[in-house]
């Protein structure tokens, strides 16, 4: 294993007042990946947008399991994917 970490974010928006159906199919096909990521988070937001993210061990650039699109019916655009590689906690420095 590598030791660095890589967040994968899928946000998509949902046709007008379909947001809910969007969030338990974004649930649903997180549960079904390939294999478990090290966390998994689910958000919504205004204008019925909801997005996943996951958390991995391994290197930015790793085959890493993603959300596929949903239906063209639920949503109102094609997904947005963003890959994200951890630099740490931030925490404050030491001193």
């Amino acid at each position: 294993m590598s030791g660095t970490t890589v967040a994968l974010m899928w946000e998509a928006r949902a046709v007008a007042g379909r947001g809910a159906e969007l969030l338990e199919w974004a649930r649903a096909r997180s549960a079904e990946l390939a294999r478990e990521p090290l966390r998994r988070e689910l958000l919504r937001a205004p204008q019925d947008r909801v997005l996943v993210i996951t958390w991995w061990e391994g290197a930015y650039g790793d085959e890493l399991p993603e959300l596929p699109e949903p239906d063209a019916g639920l949503i109102t655009r094609p997904v947005h994917r963003w890959r994200f590689e951890s630099l740490g906690d931030g925490g404050p420095a030491g001193g």
